[in-house]
């Protein structure tokens, strides 16, 4: 605006005007062999050019002074002309100056930002994203902060997971040994006023929290499981941990995330360590293949047992039947024997006969009315009769049990035997 308005009222700031310099003393100065218009510039001149061609914009006209003296007073002993245009002059440049001075206090907050205001360096208000103004300096300052981008910070590491940072990732575990844990912390801003005003290296504070944080989950659990099943626990744990700690500081962040970079024992004994892993997995795999025949073996002995159990329990049931059905035969049996205690005994003497004569394969009859001893080939009689009829044997073989038959000759003197023998009885 000033540009403009120097073009407005037509004067030029340059070194080639010719106007430039005491015309005054051009004379002496050609005497002195320079030529007009070099040495330094008028000042003098210049400011009177400049309010002459200033009193112009506005309208105003110069009175001629008196004398053609361009120092001297008007006849009414007032101010003079360049006095007056010079005040006006002081007065444009000073609004220029002031509204340039109020303009320096406008400031825009991109999206996803806060401005912070501050009056003398205490916080004054939050903006929002926008267009927005403060009293310009000295009395009032802003700073942006970005609450949208995510910010990441390293523990145990720096920009690369070979660049590793002994002091922050060796930790102890609960069982007492060292591990080496290397992490990153991802996190926003939740209240740019806290984060600008209550620390100071915010950044470094986040990291000693992140680092006090996992330190404490970390000496709390094993190694193994550290290493192996518990990595996603101990990342949670440690979230959880440090956002309580953070607000606790009144950091304003918020954390969102804790990633596991690399989790191992040192380097030191990680050939040892992989060789205990070895051992570890060697046991494992044997004790599956223990539990492996062990469930294979035990649930085939508890069936046979089991069955065991039950045919025992069968054959129980069977005896005692088979004695309650013998106890019933007997009573029954009895009924009939007092009924008739002749034709029940010789009943039973058959049935006893036929009984034994079936699994005997030789008997012998002794008869008292000679000294003669009737021998009966059983045995050989049953061969004889296998062999004549083939089909029969078969049929015999592949039945539970076959009745003997006797010869014909040798029933007679059975049936005498027995009838004999029951005569004696009788008698006796």
């Amino acid at each position: 605006m000033l540009v403009s308005l120097l073009k407005k009222t037509g004067l030029k700031l340059s070194l080639n005007d010719p106007r430039w310099g005491n015309r005054k003393d051009d004379g002496k100065k050609a005497q002195e062999g320079k030529k007009p218009g070099e040495g330094p510039p008028d000042l003098d001149q210049l400011w009177r050019d400049f309010n002459q061609r200033l009193n112009a914009f506005f309208g105003q006209k110069n009175r001629p002074d008196n004398g053609g003296n361009n120092n001297g007073n008007n006849g009414g002993g007032g101010p003079r002309p360049d006095m007056k245009g010079a005040g006006i002059t002081a007065g444009v440049v000073g609004v220029i100056a002031v509204f340039i001075w109020l303009a320096s206090g406008a400031f825009i907050v991109q999206e996803g930002q806060n401005g912070v205001v501050m009056t003398f360096g205490k916080y004054t208000r939050t903006t929002p994203a926008g267009f927005n103004w403060r009293w310009p300096y000295p009395f009032q300052t802003d700073e942006t902060v970005n609450v949208s981008q995510v910010r990441t910070v390293e523990v145990g590491y720096r920009q690369s997971l070979r660049t590793k940072q002994a002091d922050e990732s060796l930790m102890l575990t609960d069982d007492e040994n060292i591990i080496d844990i290397q992490f990153a912390v991802q996190y926003t801003l939740k209240g740019p006023v806290d984060w600008l005003f209550q620390n100071r290296d915010q950044e470094d504070t986040l990291r000693q929290v992140a680092e006090t944080s996992i330190r404490e989950v970390v000496g709390r659990s094993k190694m193994d499981f550290v290493l192996y099943e518990g990595r996603e626990k101990v990342a949670y744990e440690t979230q959880t941990l440090m956002q309580q700690i953070v607000d606790r500081y009144k950091l304003g962040a918020l954390i969102t995330n804790v990633t596991m970079q690399a989790v191992q024992p040192p380097e030191q004994v990680q050939a040892a360590f992989d060789d205990a892993v070895k051992a570890g997995q060697d046991r494992e795999r044997q004790k599956n293949e223990g539990q492996a025949y062990a469930n294979d073996v035990i649930p085939k002995a508890r069936g046979a047992a089991f069955r065991l159990m039950e045919e025992a329990e069968a054959y129980s049931a069977m005896v005692t039947e088979n004695a309650a059905g013998n106890a019933s035969r007997f009573k029954q049996v009895l009924v009939e024997y007092q009924k008739a205690p002749a034709v029940t005994r010789d009943r039973m003497y058959l049935e006893t006969m036929q009984h034994v004569f079936s699994s005997a394969s030789k008997v012998m009859i002794d008869a008292k009315s000679g000294s003669n001893l009737l021998y009966l080939p059983l045995d050989k009689l049953i061969a004889q009769t296998a062999a004549t009829d083939a089909s029969a044997a078969a049929a015999r073989a592949a039945a539970p049990a076959t009745t003997t038959v006797l010869p014909q000759e040798a029933m007679p003197t059975v049936e005498v035997n027995t009838r004999r023998s029951s005569r004696e009885r009788e008698s006796r």
